[in-house]
């Protein structure tokens, strides 16, 4: 290194430092090192006598005139096999070497564990050979990562040429040499790791609209409240609403191929909690561990907050390589308020012009930047056979307003930012309806683009010939009269409204105590996939039209409809299994038998 590649500390305000020395060189967002204490930090500040930086970890003990290091390069992602099935801290140092290092559990500052082991041979299998025509993101070969995913080999982005080389199939680290590419004379060697910086998108063909759900299992979130496949979700609630409970569930039983699960700022059991029950999971599909196809990055409340943001962006830069692959794969990000409030922290110690309630001005651009990220994409690269390939990028984030006020900034932004909306409601919680999903204050912007995708795979009763989106709009209308009689009920009870109004409520009422209430918790009831939930609200809506037949016919509802096929229908959900869907038939053909009588 030269010397103007040293400078030295001059100022320090908590997690920030001040560096001389640098400014004439060094650019925004690149990583510095306190060289005594092997501090990471990343430039966010450049003035024309110094520079001011952020840093990842504590910066207690720092003095001043400590020699800092220009690294020359922004915070950047390892990328290669190895990846799944492990947990990183906000910036890709792997835990699990740690804690083998520290045995009393504490994180050491100034770690240099590699992100990724450089000893461990991967199961190469060449794809293409030597002297095939290459371009950015081509699909050169494939390693099997876990028994779920093979990772597919590619070839870096705005990178092109003719393989001069490849390697015959074999066991190989992610340093050795695996191809050589030839272009314009010149001749570049390349192994199977990349690295990307967290702040720049990878780069993408085409983005295209959405067109296939991201089946979460959640009765309530499937049928009125769906995500697609490459959209944003976002998931305000207080305290105790389940949150994270929704988030888990959606990680555990979700049909993305990957998961990348970000605890950004969450309590350090929590994500000890997280980790315990997906390494004790088994996938139901393949009867492998659920762990093989998720990715844990555990950024905990006890980390410096310079490290939220950076947790967010490393989790996302790595869901963008595995999407150019090919997967479908889904960020979860819990949460983003804690994110927020590390922007409103180091904002305040920039002493920045505060905007609402101390946040940034720049808040929104912030938020914006995270979330854009998600989308169904044309990536750049085609397979070995040559066909093109296409991705998906779901990104779901939590928000934790304080007191469960909707109005306050960061869950206003997000929630013009975002194209799903699933509100908590302390309410709902507080009667253990769970999810505590409001069906009055949630919406989805996504039932247009995927009604074919539901089309195709629904079920077929004649008795009921309605599809997935008329299923939807006849729940919503439902559950809006039930809210809008509601206080009529009150002035005059139920026993004095007309029949067609009290058929709305009895049904309103079987819709939100056995259809959307749903247990996290019960072996059959915490996932319901989509040929179980079209019969299950079929059934409800069945009940609905044989019920108004009943009254045009002069039958007061109480008097036809048993109390036994009632409570069958409420009990739907954790009494009948995914398998089982004639279970749900042979009360369908029990109810039309009492109907037609």
């Amino acid at each position: 290194m030269t010397e103007s590649e040293y400078g030295y500390i001059s100022a320090i305000n908590g997690t920030l430092i001040e560096i001389k020395g640098l400014e004439d060189k060094i650019r925004l967002h690149d990583l510095i090192k306190v060289s005594e204490h092997n501090i990471l930090g990343e430039v966010i500040q450049k003035f024309s006598d110094h520079v001011v930086a952020q840093c990842f970890e504590s910066t207690i003990n720092l003095k001043l005139k400590i020699e800092v290091i220009d690294i020359n390069e922004p915070l950047s992602m390892e990328l290669a096999p190895g990846l799944l099935a492990k947990v990183f801290d906000g910036i890709q140092r792997p835990l699990q070497k740690t804690f083998n290092k520290f045995k009393d559990g504490g994180l050491k500052r100034g770690l240099k564990f590699p992100s990724l082991s450089r000893t461990k041979k991967w199961h190469f299998v060449p794809l293409k050979k030597f002297n095939d025509s290459v371009i950015s993101g081509d699909i050169i070969g494939s390693v099997q990562e876990t028994h779920l995913i093979e990772h597919r080999i590619m070839v870096p982005p705005n990178i092109s040429g003719i393989l001069s080389f490849i390697a015959e199939e074999g066991e190989y680290t992610i340093t050795d040499e695996i191809y050589k590419l030839k272009k314009d004379s010149k001749e570049k060697t390349y192994n199977m790791l990349q690295k990307w910086p967290i702040t720049r998108n990878r780069p993408y063909k085409e983005r295209i609209d959405p067109y296939e759900p991201l089946i979460t299992g959640i009765r309530v979130i499937d049928l009125l409240f769906p995500v697609a496949k490459g959209g944003s979700v976002a998931i305000p609630g207080g305290f105790g609403t389940g949150k994270t409970i929704i988030q888990q569930s959606i990680a555990k039983w979700c049909n993305a191929d990957i998961i990348i699960y970000i605890g950004c700022g969450e309590p350090g059991n929590e994500i000890a909690d997280i980790l315990k029950q997906f390494t004790e999971l088994i996938d139901p599909k393949t009867g492998q561990q659920l762990f093989e196809h998720i990715i844990l990055i555990a950024n905990t409340s006890n980390m410096p907050v310079s490290a939220r943001e950076a947790s967010l962006f490393s989790g996302v830069t790595i869901a963008e390589y595995y999407r150019d692959m090919g997967y479908d794969v889904a960020v979860l990000a819990d949460s983003t308020s804690r994110w927020a409030e590390s922007l409103r922290e180091i904002s305040g110690l920039l002493e920045e012009m505060p905007a609402e309630e101390g946040y940034p001005a720049y808040l929104p651009s912030k938020l914006s930047s995270f979330y854009e990220r998600a989308g169904v994409v044309k990536v750049l690269g085609k397979r070995y056979l040559g066909d093109e390939i296409t991705g998906s990028l779901t990104i779901i984030g939590t928000i934790s307003p304080p007191g469960g006020d909707f109005s306050e900034p960061v869950t206003a932004t997000t929630k013009r930012v975002v194209q799903t909306f699933w509100a908590l409601d302390a309410k709902l919680a507080y009667l253990k309806h769970y999810p505590a999903i409001n069906w009055l204050n949630s919406y989805s912007n996504y039932p247009e683009y995927i009604k074919n995708w539901w089309n195709q795979n629904d079920i077929n009763w004649s008795e009921i010939d309605i599809d997935w989106y008329e299923c939807r709009k006849q729940v919503n209308e439902i559950l809006s009269k039930e809210n809008d009689l509601k206080y009529i009920t009150q002035l005059l009870g139920v026993k004095n409204l007309p029949e067609d109004q009290r058929l709305d409520l009895f049904i309103a009422k079987i819709i939100k105590n056995g259809f959307l209430n749903q247990s996290a918790f019960d072996k059959i009831d915490n996932f319901t996939d989509f040929k179980k939930l079209m019969a299950y609200i079929k059934i409800i809506l069945l009940l609905y039209k044989e019920g108004k037949d009943l009254i045009e016919q002069g039958f007061i509802i109480e008097e036809k409809i048993e109390e036994e096929i009632v409570n069958d229908i409420l009990r739907i959900g954790h009494s009948i299994s995914n398998e089982d869907i004639y279970q749900i038939e042979k009360i369908k053909n029990k109810l039309l038998k009492i109907t037609k009588l």
